[in-house]
């Protein structure tokens, strides 16, 4: 449960990027950091040493994909976790291959019962080799495949009752999907079941065309920054982390950022 996993506080994801931005802000608690960019062997001493928390995230291992898992990808999420001492690994409600094809791109996973039963089995598959707690992160979409028997709480509850596995809410990909399908974000938040929330990510977007895109290289939109508070009036939640991948902006503004943040779970 949350408040058995202890407060991670406010992070910022770790890119070679900010490195030096990172050790200068004041008030970063911990960071993440994208697994696929590490090699377990030679991590960067800039990352080590900043003396602070470091947890990995993956963007590769297409769990809601219906091919067989890379299991050698998995291993290399699991050797990262392993060298950085994390407590928990994590992934998305996604796939990004099929048909010998990569996308590049998070896909949405179909709500289907067999889609669910698939995912599943790839998160227990996971789990089994990464040994720590592994949490699941909500995409954010600009698309619905048809015939959905679940809606997105619904399915990532079931997600959670089956596989025990924990929940990264991204506030700024629920604002996106809101958004762009017109979905009601705060049912979104009445509906998820809080007890499994690892943690919370934050990032920027630019909307294009009617189009709501969550590039993680503009600053946060102040609707997003509300909807944090409107989650934060459901759970406190045990840490918030700010993306940022492009466009990278000065310590000044990065460190606002984290304020807003903070800001934003504490009135």
């Amino acid at each position: 449960m949350a408040d058995q996993r202890g407060k991670l506080g406010v992070g910022i994801g770790w890119r070679p990027e900010l490195d030096l931005s990172i050790a200068r802000i004041p008030g970063v608690d911990w960071v993440e950091v994208v697994a696929e960019n590490l090699h377990a062997e030679h991590l960067p001493e800039s990352l080590t040493g900043l003396g602070l928390p470091i947890l990995p995230h993956a963007v590769s291992l297409s769990l809601g994909g219906a091919e067989p898992v890379d299991t050698t990808r998995v291993e290399h999420l699991a050797a990262i976790t392993e060298e950085l001492g994390a407590p928990m690994a994590s992934d998305h409600v996604c796939f990004v291959r099929a048909g010998g094809l990569d996308a590049g791109h998070l896909i949405p996973v179909p709500r289907t019962r067999d889609a669910l039963d698939v995912l599943v089995d790839n998160v227990k598959l996971t789990q089994s080799i990464v040994g720590v707690p592994f949490a699941m992160e909500n995409i954010a979409a600009v698309f619905e495949w048809p015939d959905a028997e679940l809606t997105e709480p619904q399915f990532l509850c079931e997600l959670t009752e089956r596989t025990g596995c924990l929940l990264i809410i991204d506030v700024a990909n629920l604002y996106a999907t809101a958004r762009n399908l017109g979905t009601d974000p705060l049912a979104f938040l009445d509906d998820i079941p809080w007890e499994q929330l690892a943690y919370v990510h934050m990032a920027g977007g630019v909307e294009r065309d009617g189009i709501y895109h969550d590039t993680h290289a503009h600053p946060i939109f102040p609707q997003v920054l509300e909807l944090l508070g409107e989650l934060r009036s459901r759970v406190d939640p045990p840490g918030m982390l700010l993306e940022r991948d492009d466009n990278y902006p000065s310590d000044a503004e990065l460190t606002s950022e984290l304020a807003a943040i903070r800001k934003a779970v504490t009135r």
